[in-house]
């Protein structure tokens, strides 16, 4: 099951997808990392879906990941009494703490946290952005609003409030639960949503610990200004479309995205863009050029994966969303402006021993025309900083753990496989030997070359570059 490209797919798996067939095809057509969107679906849903992607893992040897995607502090008006009702332009609107059924004047909105962050001048957006009213007056217990784009509004619609940091947690009590479900199952990354500050990730830390990755979803204007801080304490982080296009001018998100994207290659973290990639695929066999385009142009940017929401999880065609998915990455692999834009995006490496071996690993892998580098790794760390790096030739990391070699399926270029630990730089080359030949990264008589660390097992001990011909 090589992939014969660098990006990565993750898949969200739903309705359209939650069957052990469907996500077998999802699978062999492309998919890296599986999506468990918390926002949708019961816990027993989860369960018997982690059952199966295990069961395939199982079947074909293959590390695979798996995502659980929090709902976070998801902020939503009442309840409407007469049914949806419509916003003039102009109108005044409350937003208020009463608990009663709403109408074209007023609605109850249950986040008394708001009362004390808005103030005159900011700007609420409802319904991802369809409806806009600014703000006028605020009280204890009143948002007094003007209606400057109106619209037909109805129960438990989205709240965006782009201009100010909102002091709720970064995790609901829901979310602490699903946390709590999510790792008892086994998952291998966690996304958090609506990550507005470095706080927010290290509240996660204290509860997650080592036992998943943390995803920090880049999806609040207020998160651009922490963006260092917030790439250095997650595990990985995500561009996340949909929330940050509401809360930002739609001409904004692109430098937005090519600014993460750099910084996440800066830190070496995986680095994810997702939402509407190939948005027309829901209900269409094909996507438009304008989405192929998207696709292309995030893996140009040197992104680890792109990712598939509805387009998997209900749209009418899970399995060709994922399939063309594919076929746009490993056409950008063969475009030779590809390496070229790999190249030109090098960071300088940290002042750190993984980072000095990894940097001359790329050299020398280069200038040997190696078939494969070979990464030894505990943690994940090593392949991690080699991933970095975006060597031109494939990534085969080798791990006596296989939680690692699941997390790593999320990383560029790396072909992630478990094999029990060495204990000699003699047995490290001739596993590595025989796993490069095994998986058909190379043939004998070619060169491979090899990071580690000595001594073997001990995690962040990368200091070792070897070269070695397959035989």
């Amino acid at each position: 099951m090589r992939r014969l490209r660098n990006a990565k797919i993750v898949a969200t798996l739903g309705p359209a997808s939650g069957d052990a067939a469907t996500i077998a095809a999802l699978f062999a057509a492309g998919a890296d990392v599986f999506r468990f969107n918390f926002s949708h679906g019961s816990h027993e849903d989860h369960r018997a879906r982690y059952g199966m992607v295990r069961e395939i893992e199982r079947q074909t040897g293959r590390p695979i990941a798996i995502l659980a995607d929090l709902q976070g502090p998801k902020l939503r008006v009442g309840r409407f009494g007469p049914g949806p009702v419509m916003l003039e332009e102009g109108a005044l609107f409350t937003l208020d703490m009463v608990d009663q059924p709403g109408d074209a004047s007023r609605v109850f909105l249950p986040h008394p946290e708001l009362f004390g962050a808005v103030a005159a001048g900011h700007t609420l957006l409802i319904d991802d952005g369809k409806l806009r009213l600014q703000v006028e007056q605020v009280d204890a217990e009143r948002i007094r609003t003007r209606v400057v784009a109106g619209g037909v509004i109805s129960d438990r619609k989205g709240v965006n409030v782009p201009d100010v940091i909102v002091p709720i947690p970064a995790l609901t009590e829901k979310d602490r639960r699903d946390l709590s479900f999510a790792l008892s199952l086994g998952v291998d990354w966690v996304a958090l949503s609506f990550v507005q500050q470095v706080s927010d990730v290290l509240e996660a830390r204290e509860l997650i610990g080592n036992r998943a990755g943390i995803m920090s979803k880049i999806e609040k204007p207020a998160a651009l200004g922490q963006l260092e801080g917030i790439v250095r304490a997650s595990d990985a982080v995500m561009v996340a479309r949909g929330d940050l296009g509401v809360e930002l001018p739609a001409e904004r998100v692109p430098p937005v995205q090519k600014r993460l994207i750099s910084i996440a290659r800066k830190h070496g973290k995986p680095v994810v863009v997702a939402t509407q990639m190939l948005e027309s695929m829901v209900s269409a066999s094909t996507p438009t050029r304008a989405e192929t385009s998207d696709v292309a142009g995030a893996v140009y940017d040197g992104a680890d994966a792109v990712m598939l929401s509805a387009e998997s999880a209900s749209g009418r065609y899970p399995v060709e969303a994922v399939a063309m998915m594919n076929r746009i990455i490993e056409e950008v692999d063969r475009d030779p402006l590809y390496r070229t834009l790999m190249d030109a995006q090098q960071q300088p490496p940290l002042p750190t021993r993984a980072d000095a071996i990894c940097s001359a690993l790329r050299d020398v892998t280069r200038i040997i025309r190696a078939a494969a580098t070979v990464s030894y790794t505990t943690s994940g760390h090593t392949s991690m900083r080699a991933a970095r790096e975006r060597p031109d030739t494939p990534i085969l990391s080798i791990t006596p753990n296989v939680h690692t070699a699941r997390r790593l399926a999320l990383a560029w270029g790396v072909h992630s496989t478990v094999s029990p630990d060495v204990r000699s730089v003699e047995e490290m080359v001739e596993v590595a030997i025989a796993a490069t030949l095994r998986e058909g990264f190379g043939r004998v008589g070619e060169n491979i070359t090899i990071s580690a660390g000595v001594p073997f097992g001990e995690s962040g001990s990368t200091n070792l570059l070897h070269i070695a011909a397959l035989r």
